[in-house]
């Protein structure tokens, strides 16, 4: 095991949209014994919120996911995770993406190559590649992952697809998806809310690819998404349904599974759920 998976505490995380995040919610999300916070969309500017964050906790790893490459310059970002580190070393892990090709234009490089161009940037001032993840879906980017960096961080996707990176990317690299998660047993309002989350994504060709790459059809990416395909992308139901769906990440070969709790108001009380379904250990 290398040292990026050993700083990585336990089998569970948490993914959050990085508005939403703040110091006493790390705290509560340490306390309640996950073992890492992702912040979503990092601003661009990521370092004053993964310090706020670092500096409320005691052990539990920080990560963006993602700081976006179009957004971040390499410089700015190897700046910021030396001091980061300085202050709090170990315990950053610098999650890189490309975001959405639509959100970026035509012009713009392809995010295969704009990723290659960024890690050979980062390279070349010296960054130690164990300390970045890639948001990684499709073969190309996994290998590129697996290949010159730490590993791989997947978004909105299966215990299978898990399974297949984990194939590809052999036993060493770092493998940490994220999982949605809707606490609600009547599957006719969970599903309700799982389409309403999901909408955004159905447009977005990278995620399209990946479902269809899993075996969905195009008629199951239709009108919201079938029944099939919302029940296996979004965990709902009991606590006990979503810790088995989480653990079923776990099986499948993952390092940790990140909960990104979808719904209105405080995620505080699903995660305390949680924490007890999956039987994690509470901090004082």
């Amino acid at each position: 095991m290398d040292a990026t998976k050993t700083n990585l505490t336990g089998q569970f995380g948490v993914w959050r949209r990085s508005p939403d995040i703040d110091g006493p919610l790390a705290r509560t999300v340490e306390q309640v014994g996950f073992g890492s916070l992702w912040l979503g969309g990092a601003p661009a500017d990521f370092e004053p919120l993964v310090l706020e964050v670092l500096d409320a906790t005691e052990t539990l790893t920080v990560a963006t996911g993602i700081a976006n490459i179009w957004k971040t310059e390499p410089a700015a970002a190897a700046e910021s995770y030396r001091r980061i580190d300085a202050a709090h070393p170990g315990r950053f892990l610098l999650g890189l993406g490309p975001g959405h090709r639509e959100s970026v234009g035509p012009g713009a490089a392809k995010p295969y190559t704009a990723l290659t161009e960024y890690l050979d940037e980062l390279d070349a001032l010296g960054f130690d590649r164990s300390r970045i993840v890639l948001a990684a879906l499709g073969p190309r980017v996994l290998e590129l992952a697996r290949d010159r960096t730490a590993g791989a961080h997947p978004y909105l996707v299966t215990p299978e697809h898990t399974a297949d990176a984990r194939q590809l990317l052999g036993p060493a690299a770092l493998l940490v998806p994220e999982q949605h998660v809707i606490l609600d047993e009547n599957p006719v309002t969970a599903r309700a809310a799982a389409r309403a989350a999901l909408a955004m994504y159905l447009g977005l060709v990278n995620y399209r690819r990946s479902w269809l790459r899993l075996g969905y059809t195009e008629a199951d990416l239709a009108d919201g998404g079938s029944d099939r395909f919302v029940d296996e992308v979004v965990a709902h139901g009991s606590p006990a349904d979503i810790a088995a769906a989480l653990r079923a990440h776990i099986d499948a070969g993952a390092d940790q599974a990140l909960v990104q709790v979808i719904g209105d108001g405080s995620p505080l009380p699903a995660l305390t759920a949680l924490s007890e379904a999956l039987g994690l250990v509470r901090r004082e």
